[in-house]
């Protein structure tokens, strides 16, 4: 980039990715939010390298650069993970950018650099134990906890994707200095086509805190199909077998969102849930939506889906099939749902990160799209 369209308000930020989870879509669909107005993204990765397609996805919204890196969740201790904050900060001196947008706390721990820092918490395995198993990190966990504290400690603001996902921060970590709420997005548009009758959910189903097994045995008890997309195999062996509910495996995005707007019902029985993007692009097409009875489904969709108790596959049936047997309160609560996406529009989630990249820089970046 030069000096010229620098001068002109033109700003470059360094954003790490990965490409295991929800970060991804996160980060690609904020990059395209901020081209607008004149944000750059450099994307950092880190941890299993991505597919073809998404590799070309990243580099039509910015630059793409790979590093040799683990992510902390998927690492066997500290010592795999001391040298990422240098290959981020050598990255960000190398390709002159102008601040450092992390989405993982960890990334930041010590790092030097003379560039602003933000970072942005999408979930950690310390939230992950009190809400899963209601404890803390086990003793040969607990490095992440330091890590993750001394991130929070170096970054000049630290975001959450939820107000709930703040509270349990801050229950877990003690108070954070300069802490926010930025709602996440979708880059997915609004959706009236016919609706089929099935149930669809989507998820991380080897990790535990989804819940994938609460939502299988419920597919015993279901009339309408369960599909469930998602990968049921993890990293370090973790695996669920599917034996009621239709596993259609890891879908593209593009296969996600043909599904999403078809479902008549879109579940999710997450027992760990900092904001959950597969419940807002299921709302954005216009789905009945059920949900886990957590704090942050309840923060963001109150009025707008049917709660369920997460550990009663029975709970999860019941809901689906007096939803299948009445179609005019289905469509009621789908409708309700998309007006209540609306509030998580991309517009609102760009002109919110470039006010914190500006009070972050002390100077301004542009908030107006052209």
């Amino acid at each position: 980039m030069t000096t010229r369209n620098r001068s002109r308000g033109h700003r470059r930020v360094l954003m790490t990715v990965d490409a295991v989870g929800g970060v991804w879509s996160y980060a690609m669909d904020l990059a395209a939010a901020l081209k607008p107005r004149h944000v750059e993204v450099v994307f950092a990765g880190l941890g299993p390298a991505p597919t073809t397609d998404k590799i070309a996805e990243a580099n039509r919204l910015g630059t793409l650069v790979w590093l040799e890196a683990p992510l902390d969740w998927m690492a066997g201790d500290e010592a795999a993970v001391a040298e990422v904050p240098r290959l981020i900060a050598d990255l960000a001196r190398r390709t002159k950018v102008d601040l450092l947008h992390l989405n993982l706390p960890s990334q930041a721990a010590g790092m030097e650099t003379d560039l602003p820092v933000l970072v942005v918490s999408h979930s950690c395995v310390v939230t992950w134990f009190a809400a899963v198993r209601g404890s803390e990190v086990p003793h040969d966990w607990q490095w992440q906890y330091r890590l993750n504290q001394a991130g929070f400690a170096r970054a000049g603001m630290v975001i959450a994707p939820s107000s709930s996902h703040a509270s349990a921060m801050e229950a877990a970590y003690g108070p954070i200095s300069n802490l926010s709420v930025v709602y996440n997005s979708t880059a997915l548009d609004p959706s009236n086509e016919p609706k089929q009758d099935f149930v669809l959910a989507a998820g991380r189903w080897w990790d535990e805190g989804k819940n994938g097994a609460v939502l299988d045995a419920a597919a015993a008890m279901t009339r309408w199909p369960l599909k469930v997309a998602g990968a049921n195999g993890g990293p370090n062996g973790q695996y669920l077998q599917f034996r009621n509910a239709d596993h259609c495996g890891e879908l593209s995005r593009e296969r996600m969102k043909v599904l999403a707007r078809q479902a008549a019902i879109v579940a999710s029985p997450s027992i760990y849930e900092p904001f959950g993007l597969a419940a807002l692009e299921a709302a954005r097409a216009g789905a009945a939506l059920v949900l886990s009875d957590i704090p942050t489904y309840r923060e963001i969709w109150n009025d707008a889906a049917l709660f369920v108790d997460p550990y009663h596959p029975k709970a999860f049936a019941d809901a689906f099939n007096r939803l299948a047997d009445d179609p005019q309160h289905r469509v009621a609560l789908g409708q309700r749902a998309q007006e209540r996406s609306a509030r998580f529009s991309l517009e609102a989630q760009a002109q919110a990160m470039c006010a914190i990249y500006s009070g972050t820089l002390g100077h301004t970046f542009s908030t107006a799209a052209e």
